[in-house]
Order: structure tokens, then sequence, then C-alpha cells
């Protein structure tokens, strides 16, 4: 069991290495639309950089397993995540369609860490644990943000819209 949970484990380490250059690449593009929503924007840089963190403590788990990340999912999932950006740029609710996209792939993305634990603990890799749970925090405590300013992202799209500012990127029309 443990030779079958150590590759299922490392196969799952390195979907969350490329699931995390997906996020990446997604809130990347949302940021920089979002400037009338600017402490929208601000966790989201933020979580831009918590990302990259654990997308390096996912390779340095996989390095100390003896293996490495698909550069090939990384690829093909960064990709994946430039094109769900660009989905809602023309929706005129873009930044709601993308806040309610964000707040589902977070706990897909909890999901997945959860996961990772879990296999870990059957591969026998308890020191990688501690590792997988920061990451599951972060993820966990940027969840509770978007849940916790839903609505008020929702209440500025409404005065904005009902301002006759038209949402168009986070932008007026012919800005």
């Amino acid at each position: 069991m443990a030779s079958t949970a150590k590759e299922i484990y490392i196969s799952g380490l390195s979907s969350a290495h490329a699931l995390e250059q997906q996020a990446i690449q997604i809130l990347e593009r949302q940021a920089e639309r979002l400037e009338n929503y600017p402490e929208l924007a601000a966790r989201i840089r933020e979580h831009v950089d918590e990302s990259r963190e654990q997308q390096a403590r996912l390779g340095r788990i996989l390095e100390s397993l003896g293996s490495s990340h698909s550069s090939m999912k990384d690829m093909g999932m960064g990709l994946m995540g430039n094109l769900a950006a660009m989905a809602h740029v023309a929706a005129q609710d873009e930044v709601l369609k993308d806040t309610f996209a964000n707040f589902a792939f977070e706990n897909y993305e909890i999901a997945s860490y959860r996961s990772l634990i879990t296999f870990a603990e059957a591969a026998g890799d308890l020191q990688s644990v501690p590792v997988l749970q920061r990451s599951l925090q972060e993820e966990e405590a940027m969840a509770e943000w978007i849940d916790e300013h839903l609505d008020q992202v929702i209440r500025t799209y409404l005065q904005r819209e009902s301002g006759q500012q038209r949402e168009t990127g986070g932008q007026k029309p012919g800005v």
C-alpha cells in the first residue's frame, strides 16, 4: 500500500503544482482589471504571492521525494488559467463572475490540499504534512476572505451600475 500511496501522492503533488500555476495565471489577469475594486485587487495580488510560495513548497516536497513537477502539466494548466481569465472579460458583470469562480476555485484547492495531507500520511511523508497544512490554511483564508467580502463586491458593482458606470473589466467604457 505504501508504494501505491506514494505514487498517487507524487502524482497529486505534481497536479497541485500545475493547479497553482493555473491559479497564478487567473489571478494575475484578474488583478490587472480591478482598478474599481482596490481592496479586492490587493487581496488577489497577495494571494498570487501566496500561490507562488505554495507552488515552490510543492516543488520542494517533490524534490525531497526524488521527483519533480511536470513542466507539461504546468504549461497546460497555465494556458488554461489564461483562457479561463479571458472567459469573463467581455461580460458586463465580469467582476461578479470572477469572484464567484474564485470562490469555487479556492474550495477546489482546499479539497486538493486536504487530499494531499491524507496522501502524505498514507505514504509516510509526515515531514511534509505541516508544509501542506500551511498551504491549506492560506487557501482557507482566501476562501473565507472572498465569502466575507462577496456582499461588498456585489454592492459596489450595483452602485457602479446604478450610477451608469457600466462594468467592462472594471473600467468605464472608453477608458
